[in-house]
């Protein structure tokens, strides 16, 4: 469920009609609903109300917005991070150190000082190359970091292959053939207190059973590090969650979810963390477009052209991803289109042969479904600038990014005095 609505024949947020955000804001800009975002996160930590011993740790890579981080802070979310920049933004929001997960594949040596300056919570690590970088670290300051030994555990999460993160041919994380040897070399090092395993398969999951695979064989690699002295007092399970982004679609819910963890992990005796990004903040979100024009092409579908672009949402044009496409103020009519954005590439294309209201130029409309991975993948390609961002609450919204400006992307462009 959203907050996206139409009354009175007009889409809202909440109860701020679209209209009025386009006029004073200007288009595009991306819309992010407070009482969704924390419907969500009520419904997630309701779903894992069987799991007494956890942190739900919000994917920041997902949505990075300061407000957005603040609204998930106050309903008690921690952060997963996979950079300095993430890690610095979830301090920003009010997150407590203690609940921030450092993830990610190449975290530099500043990054690993940076969770030793700020007192993180945990590491994620997922090599042997840097577990004795951070160990060393860790060491010349008379500290041990807090750490879990990310698995890959060779599981097809049966997704997009780009968002795919648990196969063998991924990058992520320690082979599980290589598991058990890799921590007892790390576990014995003066600056690790390395206390678990960490596994993530994928994003935009829409079947519960890989997630089941995977968490067996973390189980079971439990049981195994147990038996070989090691005091296993955390497991990190990941995210991964999908959410519909066409209408209709039916996935996993978190209750479902969340049943299905507790079964699986009623014998572990563990803390765990999870880190949902998508499910939490992908319906929480709209991008508002206007149309420019509308061009009659060959024999094919004439081209909704509208101000949006690749750009300011990379998602269709990187996965072929489906956003569901409905105009501002829909006047019952239908026409099929291709929706195409201003940027000079073929591939900033949104859809093809598209069943949608039917639009004229000066229409306002939106792509559902872009609270996750939307602003945060945008580009300012064909010196476009970066689009805006605005939160809705009740009756009132407000700018939670201002529009970055190709004026102002020159500014911190020096031509050297040479030229």
């Amino acid at each position: 469920m959203d907050h996206f609505s139409l009354r009175d024949g007009v889409l809202h947020a909440e109860d701020v009609p679209l209209p009025r955000i386009a006029q004073d804001v200007g288009t595009p800009v991306y819309v992010y609903s407070r009482a969704t975002l924390e419907r969500h996160a009520r419904v997630f930590t309701e779903g894992l109300a069987g799991v007494p011993d956890k942190l739900i740790a919000f994917a920041v890579k997902a949505n990075p917005n300061l407000a957005v981080l603040k609204v998930l802070q106050q309903a008690g979310f921690g952060a997963d991070v996979v950079s300095g920049g993430e890690l610095r933004r979830a301090l920003l929001a009010g997150m407590g150190p203690e609940k921030i997960v450092f993830s990610g594949v190449g975290k530099t040596r500043a990054e690993l000082q940076l969770g030793l300056d700020e007192g993180i919570g945990q590491f994620n690590i997922e090599s042997r190359e840097e577990g004795r970088e951070l160990a060393e670290l860790a060491a010349a300051r008379g500290e041990q970091a807090p750490v879990c030994l990310r698995i890959n555990p060779d599981v097809d999460a049966r997704t997009h292959e780009k968002i795919s993160t648990g196969k063998a041919e991924n990058k992520f994380g320690i082979p599980l053939v290589h598991a058990r040897e890799v921590y007892a070399e790390l576990a014995a090092l003066e600056g690790l207190n390395l206390r678990g395993v960490a596994v993530h398969i994928g994003s935009q999951l829409g079947d519960l059973e890989p997630l089941e695979t995977a968490f067996g064989k973390v189980g079971q690699l439990v049981a195994d590090l147990r038996a070989a002295g090691h005091a296993i007092t955390h497991v990190d399970l990941g995210g991964g969650l999908g959410v519909p982004y066409k209408t209709g679609e039916v996935l996993p819910s978190p209750a479902e979810y969340g049943a299905m963890v507790a079964r699986v992990t009623q014998d572990w005796d563990v803390h765990l963390t999870f880190e949902p990004g998508r499910v939490i903040a992908g319906n929480a979100g709209v991008l508002l477009t206007r149309v420019i024009r509308v061009k009659r092409g060959g024999n094919g579908p004439p081209f909704v052209i509208v101000d949006a672009a690749m750009n300011d949402l990379a998602r269709p044009a990187l996965y072929g991803a489906w956003h569901d496409f409905e105009a501002v103020t829909p006047n019952g009519e239908r026409m099929t289109a291709n929706i195409v954005g201003p940027i000079c590439e073929t591939g900033d294309t949104f859809a093809q042969d598209r069943e949608c209201d039917a639009l004229v130029s000066g229409d306002l409309a939106i792509f559902r479904t872009a609270g996750a991975y939307g602003a945060t993948m945008a580009s300012s390609y064909n010196s476009r600038g970066f689009v805006a961002e605005v939160l809705v609450d009740g009756d009132k919204f407000a700018v939670v990014a201002e529009r970055l400006t190709a004026d102002a992307i020159m500014s911190a462009e020096p031509v050297p005095d040479w030229l």
